[in-house]
C-alpha cells in the first residue's frame, strides 16, 4: 500500500488513479495522518440467466398451439 502527501495527490491524480486501475491501494495523508485511500474497483459479477432446460423438459403440452387455436377462430369469425 502506498502512501502519498495531499499534495502529491493533486500532482499525481492521474498517475494514482492508473495505478488504482491495476489493483493497487493508495493511502492520503494529510500532515501525517491518514485521511481518505484510494483504492480498486471491483468489477462487478457477470450477470448470467438461469439454466431454464429442467423447467422446459418439464413441460407437457396438450391439445393444439395457441396460434392455431387463434387463426381458426378468425376464420369462423369471417365467414
Amino acid at each position: 500500500m502506498n502512501e502519498v502527501n495531499i499534495r502529491e495527490v493533486r500532482k499525481q491524480l492521474s498517475s494514482l488513479v492508473d495505478a488504482a486501475q491495476q489493483g493497487e491501494s493508495t493511502v492520503i495523508l494529510r500532515r501525517g495522518q491518514p485521511v481518505a485511500r484510494i483504492d480498486p474497483v471491483e468489477p462487478p459479477p457477470e450477470a448470467t440467466l438461469p439454466d431454464r432446460s429442467a423447467f422446459r423438459a418439464r413441460i407437457k403440452i396438450r391439445g393444439k398451439a395457441m396460434s392455431k387455436v387463434v387463426t381458426e377462430q378468425r376464420k369462423k369469425a369471417r365467414y
